[in-house]
Order: C-alpha cells, then structure tokens, then sequence
C-alpha cells in the first residue's frame, strides 16, 4: 500500500510540473533587462501578434520637424494612439527598430533616448522591447530625422 501511495505521489508530482512547465511556457518572456531595453524577449507559440509600419514625426503647426527628441515623442505618440485604437496598449511592444539621420549638429542619439524614455520603463509602462537603432544616410520624408517601426505581442 505504502508503494502505491508513493508511486501516486510521484506521478501527480510528474503531472502537476508539467503543468507548471506548461503555463510558464504560455507567458512573454523578457530576458537582461538594460537601461532601455531587454537584450531578448521570446514570445510563445499562441500569442497575438502586431507589426506597426515604418512611421515618423508629423510636420509642427510652423511646418518645422522638431529635434530628435520631439520626433521621437510625436511618433511613439502616434503609436500609442493607433494600438490604443485596436485595444492595445504601449506595453505590448516587443521590438523596435528606429533608423536615423544625423541632423545639422550631427546623430542625436541622446535626444532619442530622452524621448524614447518617456514611453518605455516609465511607472505608466515599466515594459521595455528589445530594440535597433541603426544611422542611415537619408529618409524617405525629407525633414524626418528618425523613422520607427514596431511589433506587438500580447497573451490572448
């Protein structure tokens, strides 16, 4: 009786880590966090997903472009507005990719991480996405000096 008992044991044991193992496997995964971003996250099989378009800064009501900074702020903005309207939220994104242009004083790359601080590891959305930021030599809308693109991931 006492082996069966153990043998019960062992098994619900067996089953109950499985399960565990199961569940844990079922949820986004963000992996060394940094200032800014994660270095990886791994999404499971089973979650929704959302690919954001290349998008940059909107013109200012003086049709001027902005700094870095700014253009990074009216971009995210407009993301957040947009995975706001299909029920989504800024601290579903897992990835971001941003392309830049060096502008008159040369890449301001801090000025991009000063607007790009106020969307991400904020008490609002402590979620950060692994991310890119890449110079190139010019983008396709004159006066941008930064475009992004994004992907979303959430647990149904």
């Amino acid at each position: 009786m006492l082996r069966i008992k153990k043998i019960s044991i062992s098994a619900i044991l067996v089953v109950l880590t499985g399960i565990a193992a199961a569940v844990s496997a079922q949820e986004i995964t963000r992996n060394n966090e940094g200032r800014y971003f994660y270095t990886s996250i791994t999404i499971p099989p089973g979650a929704e997903t959302m690919y954001l378009s290349g998008s940059g800064a909107s013109p200012q009501a003086d049709d001027s472009w902005g700094d870095m900074r700014q253009q990074t702020i009216d971009t995210f903005s407009s993301f957040k507005e947009t995975l706001e309207e299909q029920g989504w939220a800024m601290r579903d994104i897992v990835q971001v990719r941003a392309f830049a242009v060096a502008g008159d004083d040369g890449l301001d790359f801090a000025g991009f991480n000063a607007g790009y601080a106020e969307f991400f590891g904020t008490s609002d959305n402590p979620n950060k996405p692994v991310r890119s930021f890449v110079e190139i030599k010019d983008l396709v809308v004159e006066g941008w000096l930064i475009e992004i693109e994004i992907r979303a991931a959430r647990m149904p």
